[in-house]
């Protein structure tokens, strides 16, 4: 069997579990971008190297999302914050009741960092990684609101293969009850050429996954929805910039009217 490797971070008694790009009392662009699996950081633990391999990949992490996440909030004058941890922790996307919020066994593999783990370290889990998050987008959101206008977008990425089903779409947007506008935005990033679906490859709907998105969007009182774009077109910088760009033209569509 092979042994756990220390993650070694030095940083974890000082270092946010978030980022900020962007300042809310100066950003000028229209929207407030959220990613909430933006890291595959672990946090005071260990992992094993086959643990290692799933926090690499899409398991850990949505693989090329925060890069574009930055460069919307850059070529849009906007704000993003963005998690810094690994959501094989605790899933900042998911509700504190939800069965999925710390998983014991991710790709069939037993995660030996979430096994039998009591009711306390949960809690310090959500008190010292996943509250934090919120409470930064909550902070950066009531900030900019309180400027003017803006709508919220939450940035994810998907595999263009999941256990052996084939996604044939670029670009999903996931919404509940702002369907006219999350339409608009799907037609508008077919105008840029990607292929879109309406909640696909989830659903948006009640939110299950996209709690974060409905709970500061509602919470805040502005239209929200989730952008999951194909990790396959983001691999690379000069892929994530060049989607950000067409991502950012299509999303004048959803914007908050003038």
């Amino acid at each position: 069997m092979l042994g756990a490797m220390r993650i070694q971070d030095p940083s974890i008694e000082t270092r946010p579990p978030f980022r900020v790009i962007g300042d809310p009392a100066r950003a000028a662009g229209p929207f407030v971008f959220t990613c909430e699996h933006a890291s595959n950081r672990l946090v005071g633990v260990e992992a094993t190297a086959a643990e290692r391999r799933l926090l690499d990949d899409h398991w850990g992490y949505d693989i090329g999302i925060a890069p574009v996440a930055e460069a919307l909030a850059r070529e849009l004058d906007c704000v993003a914050v963005l998690s810094d941890f690994s959501r094989l922790l605790v899933d900042p996307n998911r509700a504190v009741a939800s069965p999925d919020l710390v998983v014991e066994r991710c790709a069939d593999l037993p995660l030996s960092f979430n096994q039998g783990l009591d009711r306390a370290t949960i809690r310090h889990r959500i008190e010292t990684l996943y509250a934090p998050y919120h409470g930064a987008v909550d902070r950066v959101a009531r900030a900019r609101l309180a400027r003017g206008p803006a709508h919220m977008v939450s940035m994810h990425s998907f595999t263009a293969d999941f256990l052996g089903e084939k996604r044939p779409m670029e670009i999903g947007v996931l919404f509940d009850e702002h369907a006219a506008l999350a339409e608009r935005l799907a037609a508008a990033l077919a105008d840029e050429g990607f292929i879109v679906a309406l909640n696909e490859p989830y659903s948006g709907k009640a939110g299950a996954l996209t709690y974060s998105i409905m709970k500061h969007g509602r919470a805040h009182g502005v239209p929200f929805l989730e952008i999951e774009v194909r990790n396959d077109l983001i691999r690379t910088p000069a892929q994530q910039v060049a989607v950000a760009l067409r991502i950012g033209r299509a999303l004048d569509a959803f914007a908050p009217a003038a």
